[in-house]
């Protein structure tokens, strides 16, 4: 029998995030049809983030999308807004730190990321990035 878990990412992605970067999330994502050139294919052999027939509450949502011009997290400008809820098996856990890796060069502000928790528990273990990179988080 399988571990379920509830997968979030919650970030805002600096303007510059490069296309490349944009067009794998999206690709994980299910926004975008085209295979993206760059991904190691042993930590992205397939989309991750696909939304599907959850068994969360509200179902999952992804999302990513640019922010109007305004006061941001890093000045005065846009960002990309990525938000990521999913049900996740098991077995996508071990690819957890390739997203994590592909994510962290590009959040716009310190700190708070996003969260993975089994399902049945009520404790979480938060992504937390900083300096371009993020802490290991173990499940």
């Amino acid at each position: 029998m399988s571990d379920h878990y509830e997968l979030v990412f919650s970030s805002f992605l600096r303007d510059d995030t490069p296309a490349s970067v944009l067009a794998a999330l999206r690709w994980h994502m299910g926004m975008g049809d085209e295979d993206p050139e760059g991904l190691d294919r042993d930590d992205h052999p397939y989309p991750l983030l696909l939304p599907g027939q959850s068994r969360l509450p509200g179902g999952d949502n992804v999302s990513l999308r640019r922010s109007a011009p305004e006061f941001t997290s890093s000045g005065t400008g846009c960002e990309w807004e990525l938000f990521v809820r999913i049900y996740w098996v098991d077995d996508l856990t071990l690819h957890l730190d390739a997203l994590l890796r592909l994510i962290a060069p590009h959040v716009a502000g310190r700190g708070y990321g996003g969260y993975i928790r089994d399902v049945h528990d009520t404790e979480v273990k938060t992504f937390k990035f900083h300096d371009g990179t993020y802490e290991p988080v173990v499940i």
